[in-house]
């Protein structure tokens, strides 16, 4: 009802927009004084034009679209509609024999006059909407400056206009062909050095950061230059998240570690990944996780027939299932209950559902907690699931097996980063006869994971400190998630089989800035938040590696992917060694050890950990 009570008026105000540009023309025509012998004339005229323009108007569709978000679309069909009319309403004139008396001048006049009236009306509305009447309407927004005048800034500025929150009042940018133009009417200032001398002018508090695109180096600048103008800093989400159409540009967030170590995306052959997943069943253990939930939502993305989610947690398999169902409910979706070393249940799966391919990324992953006391469980989980479901998917003729492996596995001095080197061979080994692929992914840390220092980090400073650190070299690579789960699905497409795929991490970051990075963020100083050293855990290390010593790398036509090529085989009689070592219920902490390293020559259990 409200719909078509809305397009009644607007066609009556154009019927009526109609008339007046015949006034008008009529009006021009004769110096604004018309004759009263041309009202006769000027009279039959609109009333035969009206009801032309009016059908036209209908016909174009001019009131499927909403007034006040008027477009160049809407504007094309304004043109179409006045200029079907104009040409209409002559023809008209001849056929009824009445075009002896009409104004051949005010012909010509009126559909130009029509067109600045009607289109006007729509672009004066949307500019009241939008932009000219902000502060009248929103008088308690608040003003923000915009580091960034590319495309990111004015999609930011579109978006700003159509809420109450956020007033645009300038940007910045380095591009000095750009520097003192304007931007959809806001003036681009200068450089973003000059941030704290504009804002101070311009009684600024508040800066955005809408550059997705830039290198992590120049947004850590244009962090540090607004922290430094005591500008309480935001940002634009990340490119990843903007292609991937989850978040809107206009969804301003707080700065994160993740935008400050951020990396180029990363370039998914889509096309091939469909190929792989589209219309197939597809499996990810530890779904519920951090990186198996991304590589949950990155596999939604390419149309699964079915994704089974896999996990032990009730909590965390809840917690994903909602996910789907509330953000994508076009992909079916099964939750299963289980443990990847109970041959009964994954055998149940396997055989129930079929899946074609598995995401395996259900593992213990905590090095100190694995180190003492638990390091035969850390075995059992790590090295016997990983066994059980590999087994499982060669019986069952899966088609990929992907392995979600760590850099801790590269010359390991802990349990945990052993065990699952020690998967790694024993999927290699499976390789070796045909059928199933079985590829293996291994990359470093990623931000905000569970179980990683970020999240631990932020929970000290909001206590007040102190940020514990083990030790100021310390030094760990580091990735978002989306990357992380990005770059694992397009190595179980490139991969063959028995291959271990290495992500390029770029370059280490020390733990130390990073607790540095975070408490600046976090709006304090390293005299109100202080670091504390704590000394290496048990297990680890300074430096993570990516490769073993024994190993090289060949390049990918991907570049953020390498093939590790082992010079060492899996050690003969390595499955039946495994799997006696399994089948014992109980297995102290240095009898694993030794096991372990007898299986994997390059492990050196750390003289930290206890015998």
């Amino acid at each position: 009802m409200k719909r078509w009570l809305g397009a009644s008026l607007a066609l009556a105000f154009d019927v009526g927009a109609t008339l007046l540009s015949w006034v008008l023309a009529y009006a021009f025509r004769f110096n604004l004084r018309i004759p009263p012998s041309e009202l006769g004339t000027l009279g039959a005229a609109m009333l035969i034009a009206a009801p032309v323009y009016a059908v036209s108007f209908v016909a174009f569709g001019l009131y499927s679209a909403i007034w006040r978000y008027a477009s160049l679309r809407d504007l094309r069909r304004i043109v179409f509609a006045v200029g079907t009319g104009a040409a209409a309403v002559p023809a008209l004139f001849l056929m009824l024999r009445a075009a002896d008396g009409v104004s051949r001048s005010a012909l010509v006049m009126q559909p130009l006059l029509l067109l600045m009236i009607i289109g006007g009306s729509r672009l004066a509305l949307r500019a009241w909407r939008e932009h000219s009447m902000s502060l009248l309407v929103n008088p308690s927004s608040t003003p923000i400056l915009i580091l960034g005048a590319g495309d990111a800034a004015a999609s930011l500025i579109r978006e700003l206009q159509r809420q109450s929150t956020w007033r645009v009042a300038g940007l910045l940018d380095d591009d000095r062909r750009k520097q003192g133009r304007e931007l959809f009417g806001y003036r681009i200032f200068g450089p973003l050095a000059d941030v704290a001398t504009v804002a101070e002018q311009l009684g600024i508090k508040n800066a955005v950061i809408a550059m997705p695109g830039a290198s992590h180096r120049d947004r850590l600048r244009a962090v540090d230059l607004c922290k430094a103008a005591g500008l309480d800093v935001r940002t634009v989400p990340s490119y990843s998240d903007l292609v991937s159409g989850r978040v809107r540009v206009s969804q301003i967030r707080e700065v994160e570690l993740d935008d400050l170590l951020g990396r180029d995306p990363v370039q998914l052959d889509n096309d091939g990944l469909h190929k792989l997943i589209e219309g197939k069943t597809v499996l990810v253990t530890g779904a519920g996780g951090s990186i198996g939930a991304e590589l949950c939502r990155q596999i939604a993305r390419f149309g699964p027939s079915r994704l089974l989610f896999f996990e032990l947690s009730e909590f965390a398999l809840y917690t994903i299932q909602q996910e789907f169902r509330d953000h994508r409910p076009d992909v079916p979706v099964v939750a299963l209950i289980g443990d990847v070393k109970s041959n009964a249940r994954v055998r149940e799966v396997m055989d129930g559902y079929r899946p074609s391919v598995i995401f395996h990324a259900a593992a213990y992953k905590h090095v100190p907690l694995m180190e003492e006391e638990n390091a035969f469980e850390a075995v059992k989980n790590n090295v016997q699931g990983t066994l059980v479901l590999a087994t499982e998917a060669k019986r069952r003729g899966v088609e990929h097996f992907v392995l979600v492996s760590t850099d801790k596995a590269v010359n390991p001095t802990n349990v945990m980063g052993a065990s699952k080197r020690l998967a790694e061979l024993l999927c290699q080994a499976l390789a070796r006869e045909p059928g199933t692929q079985f590829v293996i992914v291994r990359f470093g840390n990623v931000l905000g994971s569970t179980g990683s220092v970020i999240p631990r980090f932020r929970e000290q400073i909001a206590r007040g400190g102190p940020v514990t650190v083990t030790h100021p070299e310390i030094q760990r690579y580091f990735m978002s998630i989306p990357e992380a789960a990005q770059l694992v699905l397009q190595a179980a497409l490139m991969g063959r089989s028995g291959e271990i795929f290495v992500l390029d991490m770029g370059e280490p970051v020390r733990i130390l800035d990073l607790a540095r990075e975070l408490i600046k963020l976090s709006g304090f100083s390293e005299e109100e938040i202080k670091i504390a050293f704590t000394g290496l855990r048990p297990g680890e290390k300074l430096y993570e590696e990516l490769l073993a010593d024994a190993e090289q790398t060949i390049s990918t036509h991907h570049p953020k992917l390498r093939i590790a090529v082992s010079v060492s085989p899996p050690a003969a009689g390595l499955l039946e060694g495994v799997n006696a070592l399994l089948a014992r219920d109980i297995c102290h902490d240095g009898e694993v050890r030794s096991l372990l390293s007898s299986w994997i020559p390059e492990y050196r259990p750390a003289p930290t950990a206890s015998a």
